[in-house]
């Protein structure tokens, strides 16, 4: 079993929902995201997310665009990030890891060469966020021989037809994508909620995990009486730019919380 379905079949024997923070790698430099990293997994997160700055970042908002820039400014490359992970499997060996970027600088790397590199890492999962289904085969198969999960993404616009064609071959969990548009700019409702997870779940057995906007510790106890997992990063990512480390940390343990105090969904 997988460090991702291990978390997730452990916290569902417990009744919990599982938090998801986000770190952009070398924000602002590499010694605070490695930080974020060992402090996060340490103050209740189940699973962590690392974005891979990129030059062209066209799914993320004004926030997370300048987190990426700002790890670009202060060396941040494809080598360094997977020297990250190395560094935290140091000390943690069971807190999975999902690398969530975008195509280019991978096939800058080799497909072949970056699934082996990530695997050795210690990484558990990949978001691409610009590799369309149709092109999965391009990194699937090297993915999945090194044991690594391709993560996909769902929208509310994702019609039946395509929900089933975006989740063959993907491993780990569905990440649903729970507004149309960019990265932190508004928070989809219960009502929301509770309209469109029955529809994914319908078409997978994978764990469905929310983001995109989820910002409080009640908007991520909403979602995980909805959904498995709530996914945070703008808003940590703000935290970062107006106060230290430490704060993020602390609203990591606010957000871990809420979701433990929230009932799972059915």
């Amino acid at each position: 079993m997988s460090r991702i379905a291990g978390v997730f079949a452990t916290l569902r024997r417990k009744g919990n929902g599982a938090l998801i923070p986000f770190v952009e790698a070398y924000d602002p430099d590499r010694a605070t995201s490695l930080t974020l990293l060992k402090g996060m997994a340490e103050n209740g997160a189940d699973i962590i997310e690392i974005g891979m700055p990129f030059t062209d970042p066209m799914a993320d908002g004004p926030t997370i665009q300048a987190a990426g820039r700002r790890g670009l400014l202060a060396g941040a490359t494809l080598k360094g990030v997977l020297g990250l992970v190395r560094e935290f499997r140091v000390d943690n060996d069971h807190t999975p890891l999902v690398l969530m970027g975008y195509l280019n600088p991978i096939l800058s790397h080799g497909v072949k060469a970056f699934c082996k590199d990530a695997a050795e890492a210690g990484v558990d999962g990949l978001i691409i966020v610009d590799l369309p289904p149709e092109e999965a085969d391009l990194m699937l198969p090297e993915a999945t021989a090194n044991g690594l999960d391709i993560i996909r993404l769902i929208a509310p616009t994702t019609s039946d037809a395509r929900l089933k064609q975006v989740l063959a071959g993907s491993s780990g969990f569905v990440y649903y994508v729970s507004i149309t548009g960019i990265t932190g700019t508004r928070t989809a409702t219960a009502a929301d909620l509770a309209r469109d997870i029955p529809r994914i779940r319908a078409a997978t057995d994978l764990p469905i995990a929310v983001g995109f906007g989820v910002r409080t510790p009640e908007q991520a106890a909403t979602v995980v009486a909805h959904a498995d997992a709530a996914i945070v990063a703008s808003a940590l990512i703000d935290t970062l730019c107006k106060e230290n480390a430490e704060a993020v940390l602390r609203d990591v343990r606010a957000l871990s919380e809420g979701v433990k105090g929230a009932p799972q969904a059915a």
